[in-house]
């Protein structure tokens, strides 16, 4: 029974020093991997107890990265001594085999995308004139959505739900995550990749976990799935009857998601002997 593993990365598996969210004295944090850096830095973590129970994920399932990040960003991630065999990447715009980028995947979900929104020059040029000092970057990704890094003390209330309801008249949506608001086409989703992947792979069952709304469809097409007490999906009170909630908050959280997901990697028999969502 092949079971599929596909979870989100950034403050689900791994986390910058800013979402870490340690509490207690300094004898007591744990121990941590640095697993990206960025221009010659380090930016991302993981406990190292989780890095070790994904090795051991990665051999009882089929691990799929699973992430809004482009492939180039994507790649700065250092997760495993093996890279896995699968990764999904901007929102499931690309599908990596072996790391290499699967052409006809990135031409289907482009033409599928196409008839069902407004050009992605539209949203770009929306961003660039309904903005402010609060914004720090306006960027593009694989040339398949927007987004801008803003500084969310200065945000002015009220801005993004107004850019949710002009994207949700043409056909996109938002998600505020961390310092980063993504306009995305409705129809790029996690999920449609996922369900690919799973084909290929020969996959009876899939696990998920994230914690942005833009994974709220991977997770309810899960099995079974997970989300930490923090960001977009724990902010705004999402729950799915497959969905557990972890006890943790920042990278505490990460660990604890890691450990859910190898307990029921490794004993796929507890999808029919267990109710969902635990």
């Amino acid at each position: 029974m092949t079971v599929l593993v596909c979870s989100d990365l950034d403050r689900t598996l791994i986390y910058s020093t800013a979402a870490f969210a340690l509490e207690g004295p300094d004898e007591t944090m744990p121990r941590l991997l640095c697993v990206e850096f960025y221009q010659g830095a380090p930016l991302s973590y993981m406990t190292e107890a989780s890095a070790r129970t994904l090795e051991a994920l990665a051999t009882a399932s089929t691990f799929v990265p699973t992430t809004t990040r482009t492939p180039e960003q994507y790649r700065r991630v250092n997760l495993l001594e093996k890279p896995p065999p699968y990764a999904i990447c901007a929102n499931g715009g690309h599908i990596l085999v072996d790391g290499e980028d699967d052409p006809e995947w990135a031409a289907s979900v482009r033409a599928r995308i196409a008839d069902g929104c407004a050009p992605l020059a539209d949203v770009q040029r929306h961003l660039t004139t309904n903005g402010g000092d609060f914004v720090l970057k306006r960027r593009t990704a694989s040339d398949l959505f927007a987004y801008t890094v803003v500084d969310r003390a200065a945000l002015p209330s009220g801005w993004v739900d107004d850019l949710t309801g002009w994207c949700a008249e043409r056909g996109w949506r938002t998600s505020l995550q961390g310092r980063k608001v993504y306009c995305l086409p409705a129809g790029l989703t996690k999920a449609a990749a996922a369900e690919e992947v799973a084909r290929r792979a020969g996959a009876s069952i899939m696990i998920a976990a994230g914690d942005a709304l833009l994974d709220a469809e991977l997770l309810e097409a899960a099995d079974l799935s997970i989300r930490p007490a923090h960001g977009e999906l724990h902010d705004t009170g999402w729950t799915a009857p497959v969905t557990a909630v972890t006890a943790a908050r920042g990278v505490a959280a990460g660990e604890e998601i890691a450990h859910w997901l190898l307990a029921r990697a490794a004993a796929p028999q507890m999808f029919t002997d267990r109710p969902p969502g635990r």
